[in-house]
């Protein structure tokens, strides 16, 4: 990454925010334009663009991802039902270009075109 992302400004201090949570290799934040009542951002300290510029060595951070997103909905109370997605580029709705997974509940979310 050329530019540094929002949410490596937050964490080097450069822009306030309340980190929920943190450890060795990542942390998690409330999104700001939430989507829903519950709406957490959790994000690798690695700085990768997008899901697909990943590498083998990155393997482990993404299973450490999806098992500290489990936990951290759990702890928000939202463990029963909550929706967890990855904007991969533009096209998908990715605006921040620094991996993080959307980590929504408290809502009911009816299927989209896709059936999901």
């Amino acid at each position: 990454m050329t530019e540094k992302s929002i949410f490596s400004r937050i964490l080097d201090g450069e822009i306030p925010a309340q980190i929920l949570y943190q450890d060795d290799l990542c942390f998690a934040i409330r999104d700001i334009a939430p989507k829903a009542p519950t709406h957490l951002l959790l994000i690798p300290k690695k700085p990768i663009r997008r899901l697909v510029d990943t590498s083998d060595a990155d393997q482990a951070l993404l299973g450490h991802l999806l098992f500290k997103a489990g936990e951290l909905a759990q702890r928000a109370g939202i463990g029963d039902a909550f929706r967890l997605i990855v904007n991969n580029g533009a096209g998908a709705g990715q605006t921040v270009f620094h991996l993080h997974l959307h980590i929504l509940g408290n809502k009911v979310f009816a299927e989209d075109s896709l059936g999901f």
